[in-house]
């Protein structure tokens, strides 16, 4: 098939056309929003190492009866980092809420060492080295939390940093109605 002359000056015109359409779509979604098979579902059943002691183990039968906060991060992610003081400060304040580290594919002593130095948020603190607790999860990456709520129920997934911010307008109005 042979396109005329005149008709090619229109191959570019629809090709941009189609990429702003698509770009615009995309401008308009919000990165944090990620759709979770899991949420309104029980939490994955578990039995992971306990990073500070390697006799020890964590089970998802543990994170019942409460309101649980499961967060995934790793001594290698950047967000980590900077989320990681105001997970300190929030736990600090929120004591009826219990607060799950998960460290994900990480070095376990690289890990212990990051929570002596910068301070524990967490009741429990896992090591997913192998990472298939965040694959059972549906984790993209680091970091990533959760709400469970008291029956071990997950009621809620946030991919990316949680701040003072975050936690005011999205997981503070949240628990108050699952409380």
């Amino acid at each position: 098939m042979q396109i005329s002359g005149r008709a090619k000056l229109f191959v570019p015109v629809v090709i941009f056309l189609s990429m702003l359409a698509l770009l615009l779509f995309g401008l308009g979604r919000d990165p944090n929003l990620v759709p979770s098979a899991l949420v309104n579902r029980p939490l994955p059943e578990f039995t992971k190492p306990d990073l500070f002691d390697a006799s020890a183990t964590v089970s998802s039968t543990q994170l019942r009866g409460g309101i649980f906060v499961v967060n995934v991060w790793a001594t290698w992610c950047p967000p980590c980092h900077a989320e990681h003081p105001y997970l300190v400060e929030i736990s600090e304040r929120e004591t009826d809420i219990t607060f799950v580290g998960v460290n994900y594919k990480d070095d376990a002593d690289a890990a212990r060492a990051f929570l002596q130095e910068r301070g524990n948020p967490f009741k429990f603190s896992l090591t997913d080295l192998d990472g298939s607790l965040g694959i059972d999860l549906g984790v993209a990456g680091a970091p990533e939390t959760f709400i469970v709520d008291s029956t071990g129920t997950i009621v809620y997934r946030h991919v990316g940093m949680i701040d003072n911010k975050v936690w005011a307008t999205i997981f503070a109005p949240l628990i108050a109605k699952i409380q």
